[in-house]
């Protein structure tokens, strides 16, 4: 199951040198939600390696204003601390997983 990544706990989520995925999403969000499943089963998948999991939009608004989140869902991905890449709109499973592979 995907971490819950919030104001409050992100920086120091970055700061654990382990590749950081964090989805920024709503729960009114349809595409969001098909896109749920994915990134649990990844954070599952990848325990241990890098840290998978969901920023509710609608509850961290610092977050969401740091990173310029204009349409979700969208997918950041981290290496030590810093922002690597960015995926705006429904992704895959496959193109998810590649990316972190690429990553590690």
């Amino acid at each position: 199951m995907a971490k819950e990544f919030t104001d409050a706990n992100f920086d120091e989520l970055l700061s654990s040198n382990k590749v950081v995925v964090a989805d920024f999403w709503a729960t009114w969000c349809g595409p969001c939600k098909a896109m749920g499943p994915s990134i649990d089963e990844l954070a599952v998948q990848y325990e241990g390696q890098a840290l998978i999991g969901k920023v509710d939009i609608e509850e961290n608004d610092d977050l969401t204003m740091k990173y310029g989140i204009r349409s979700v869902p969208t997918t950041i991905f981290f290496k030590d601390g810093m922002m690597v890449d960015k995926l705006v709109g429904l992704q895959s499973k496959q193109v998810l997983e590649a990316k972190i592979k690429e990553l590690l």
